[in-house]
């Protein structure tokens, strides 16, 4: 494990005053050039700076370095890394915002964060079964046309975009709004996949710090942050997807919006980010190609070959999109009945999906 630089040593002491933020922090490191020249100044130097009034004052002349040092130790012990924006394995594309994190603590391997192609994947929690499908799907697609995909591990598109992710040969990175010690289980299992497959997970949460409401919107702008681009898969007008793509918008970086069904609200932020001037985008292929991103992949993918004339007819008519049982039955010229071995076998091949209300899908 590799210990904390000095540097990174000085930034967590600065982050744990009460009253010192991001902007103050980093006026601060413009004025006296680094994090430890900070704490090489006295009170009276500090009185200098605009913004430090008489509680910041004695809150920086209190600071003692004993809780750093026990935090820096508890990440020691846990396997966590601590990053500061003056360490090399700082992401430059992070460090170009104006509000980017005094300090970061990372698992994984933070070598991948300098990674060239890097894209956010967001979107709603209570996401419907085929945004998900899109996001794992497209994840996937990205994945193995080495794309970094970054999202924040919580339930719906954001866990769809890493499992997809996972299935795929470049890693994927996750950005969390709770301390890296304070995962429930189901993190855990999620985090051990992202490191095992080379990618990393990160927060600017102190480690035993639980997750609260209020963490999310801030974790939202390092997810914008890290990427060049952010895609938003169903959100609705209220979404913190919304959020994370303003961010975007702010630092220069694309938007990109996957539009849905005007009948369901659940896509009324994506349709706004799209009047607003959002790319529209319906494929994973042309999410690359507007990035200028797009280039064949080195995985090998596999052909499905028909074994009979039923499963030929299928797969036929599914190539035309989303069909519900009866659709298929009357389309294939085959009953129910008959029907359902046929696609029980091809679902469990990975040839078909099945979605909600009985309805079928080509697999990815």
């Amino acid at each position: 494990m590799v210990e904390p630089s000095e540097a990174a040593i000085a930034a967590l002491r600065l982050s744990l005053v009460r009253g010192v933020g991001v902007c103050l922090g980093r006026q601060l490191v413009e004025v006296y050039g680094s994090f430890e020249a900070i704490w090489n100044k006295t009170p009276s130097e500090w009185a200098q700076v605009e913004g430090i009034g008489p509680k910041l004052l004695a809150a920086l002349t209190q600071s003692d370095r004993k809780p750093t040092q026990d935090i820096a130790h508890q990440c020691q012990q846990a396997g966590i890394q601590l990053l500061c924006s003056e360490d090399a394995a700082y992401p430059d594309i992070l460090k170009a915002t104006d509000d980017a994190p005094l300090i970061l603590f990372a698992r994984g391997d933070i070598s991948i964060l300098s990674h060239a192609q890097c894209l956010a994947i967001v979107g709603a929690r209570k996401s419907s079964q085929e945004s998900k499908l899109i996001a794992r799907r497209w994840s996937h697609y990205f994945s193995t046309h080495k794309t970094l995909v970054i999202s924040g591990m919580a339930y719906g598109i954001d866990a769809a975009a890493h499992s997809g992710a996972l299935l795929g040969d470049t890693p994927t990175v996750a950005v969390l709004g709770c301390g890296l010690m304070r995962l429930q289980q189901r993190q855990e299992q999620q985090v051990a996949a992202i490191i095992e497959h080379g990618g990393c997970v990160l927060s600017e949460f102190l480690p035993d710090q639980a997750a609260r409401p209020e963490n999310f919107p801030q974790r939202n702008r390092i997810i914008a942050g890290l990427a060049q681009s952010t895609l938003v898969i169903e959100a609705n007008i209220r979404s913190g997807s919304l959020i994370t793509a303003n961010h975007a918008l702010s630092y220069g970086r694309e938007v990109l919006a996957v539009p849905g069904s005007v009948l369901n609200n659940g896509h009324a932020g994506c349709h706004q980010l799209i009047r607003d001037g959002a790319n529209l985008v319906d494929s994973a292929e042309q999410v690359l190609q507007l990035l200028g991103w797009h280039h064949e992949s080195k995985s090998s993918q596999t052909t499905f070959e028909p074994s009979n004339e039923h499963e030929a007819s299928l797969f036929d008519v599914l190539q035309h999109g989303i069909l519900h049982l009866d659709a298929l039955s009357e389309a294939c010229n085959l009953t129910v009945p008959e029907l359902s071995p046929i696609l029980l076998d091809l679902e469990l091949r990975g040839v078909i999906e099945r979605l909600p209300g009985s309805r079928y899908t080509l697999g990815s």
